[in-house]
């Protein structure tokens, strides 16, 4: 049996691939990690012995020891995969997060924080955390990360203390939305908001986005969408949905505009480009023309696949640099350096799903 047969026998090491390459384990290990004064020739030949006996690399374990850290960034999405998947700002902030640490040698984990399943982020392996700060169960999930003494970065969160934040001007994003509408002559709008907050559900009345309810900034998420809108109308109304989804969108739209002419809106706030989309698809089985019978905005600045809806008056969001700058915000904290938020400001953009109201 040859040396290699041997080693193979039993689980390979680095010190018998270190054997095999003639070569000492400091520098089997610094061939492995790519860094230190290593030639090709070496690292080559270290390789190609690990590849012999069926070496896989060092134990990730065994490092995480040695660093005291497991190198690893958890995303914390309310939603399951699937579901917040659906939400291409969610897919851009995740892409964010991910440019920034994972070239500081980290890997990102997406654990779920949906209803039963608090022992995952109770046990995920997990350095600090992003929290999606659209959650409606944030505080639950802060007191979590806490109690770990894990540093937190949130994404659009309400203030919480001990919670770094990367903000997003939603307020005055919406104002602008809201003060286009009114210029165009638009006085009979209603919103098409986000989910109302935890343990909600809609459906019958319960989905009334009341005048309280969007002056106490009680929806979810985020608080600053319909007060901003509020700026520009006051005491609007509309409905809320259970998420950024085209079908939730289509559900209000109907509920709204399936009215007697005299008490349908002549323009509505959508609080997602999502949910937009779902409104004008509802205007479209109604027979309503946009913008001929009514208007649309949206909030996001995304792609979208229903033509009806492609040229969207909206707003940009800039939300890969607001994951990048959660990110960089990780890393600081991380290394025990010092940390600040940021807030993002969305950028006005007009298109063809607004006009004048008919006359």
């Amino acid at each position: 049996m040859s040396r290699a047969e041997g080693d193979v026998a039993a689980r390979p090491t680095l010190a018998s691939v270190a054997r095999v390459a003639g070569v000492s384990a400091s520098t089997a290990s610094l061939a492995f990690s790519g860094t230190g004064p290593v030639s090709d020739e070496t690292r080559a030949r270290v390789l190609a012995a690990a590849d012999e006996l069926g070496y896989a690399g060092p134990d990730p374990r065994a490092r995480s020891l040695r660093r005291g850290r497991s190198g690893i960034v958890g995303a914390v999405l309310e939603s399951p995969l699937s579901t917040a998947f659906r939400d291409p700002i969610n897919v851009a902030m995740l892409d964010g997060i991910a440019d920034v640490p994972g070239p500081a040698d980290n890997s990102l984990l997406l654990p779920t924080e949906s209803e039963g399943e608090r022992s995952r982020l109770l046990a995920a392996p997990v350095d600090a955390v992003v929290l999606f700060g659209c959650s409606t169960r944030l505080d639950e999930s802060v007191s979590i990360m806490r109690r770990r003494g894990i540093p937190v970065v949130s994404i659009e969160a309400p203030p919480t203390e001990g919670v770094l934040d990367i903000a997003e001007d939603n307020v005055g994003s919406s104002r602008l939305l809201a003060q286009h509408l009114h210029d165009l002559g638009h006085r009979r709008v209603a919103v098409v908001a986000l989910e109302l907050g935890p343990g909600r559900s809609t459906g019958g009345h319960d989905d009334e986005l009341t005048d309280e309810r969007v002056g106490r900034g009680t929806s979810w998420p985020p608080p600053g969408r319909p007060r901003g809108t509020r700026q520009g109308f006051p005491g609007v109304g509309g409905r809320a949905t259970r998420g950024s989804w085209t079908s939730e969108g289509h559900r209000a739209g109907l509920r709204l505009l399936d009215v007697p002419e005299a008490r349908r809106p002549t323009a509505i706030v959508a609080q997602s480009d999502l949910l937009a989309s779902g409104v004008i698809a509802a205007a479209d089985d109604l027979g309503l023309s946009v913008p001929g019978d009514l208007s649309v905005v949206g909030y996001d600045g995304v792609r979208l696949d229903d033509p009806r809806a492609a040229d969207l008056t909206t707003v940009v969001q800039p939300a890969v640099e607001k994951g990048r700058a959660a990110g960089r915000a990780v890393l600081a904290l991380l290394a025990g350096e010092p940390a600040v938020g940021t807030t993002f400001t969305s950028v006005f953009r007009p298109g063809s799903t607004t006009g004048p109201p008919a006359r």
